[in-house]
């Protein structure tokens, strides 16, 4: 991350990181909130940064909120996303870091009292930078574009008249 703390961005990097872990171990979502907040949020004495595993400046009611919708809603989310996604590309075939991204970035983008639509967008593009280095960031970006202009038509007047 920047030398500059940013709190939400960090937030969503956690939400990425528990979507795949309860994702990998086929885990209760509550447990895997609870590790984190206890053992992988915030900081603690003696205890590093984003090398050392730890996201210290993550807020953890956003955190949690963002994990518990995708969560909650991932049967329609997965739904959404498969439709914003390429016959070519379905949601199981994403590695499993980007569907976790995907999925938290559309679990945001369906909360109507959420960020602008744009900044949520950016965020996770900024989110996709630090995991991947290849075409993936791309993907991202277009696939939430897709969605936030879907789930948030308002924001986008261009479209909402069509």
């Amino acid at each position: 991350m920047a030398d500059k703390a940013r709190p939400r961005t960090a937030s969503r990097v956690a939400a990425v990181q528990a979507l795949f872990q309860a994702e990998q171990a086929d885990g209760n979502v509550e447990a895997v909130i609870d590790e984190f907040v206890r053992h992988r949020l915030g900081t603690l004495p003696g205890a590093g940064g984003f090398e050392d595993g730890r996201i210290p400046d993550a807020q953890v009611p956003l955190f949690a909120r963002i994990v518990r919708v995708a969560t909650r809603e991932q049967e329609s989310l997965d739904g959404i996303l498969a439709n914003a996604l390429s016959a070519d590309w379905p949601l199981e075939r994403l590695e499993p870091v980007l569907r976790s991204l995907l999925r938290a970035g559309a679990a945001e983008l369906s909360m109507p009292d959420g960020p602008p639509a744009r900044v949520v967008i950016n965020e996770y593009l900024d989110v996709a930078h630090g995991f991947f280095d290849g075409d993936e960031p791309r993907m991202a970006n277009g696939v939430l574009d897709r969605l936030a202009r879907l789930l948030r038509p308002r924001e986008f007047p261009e479209v909402a008249t069509v």
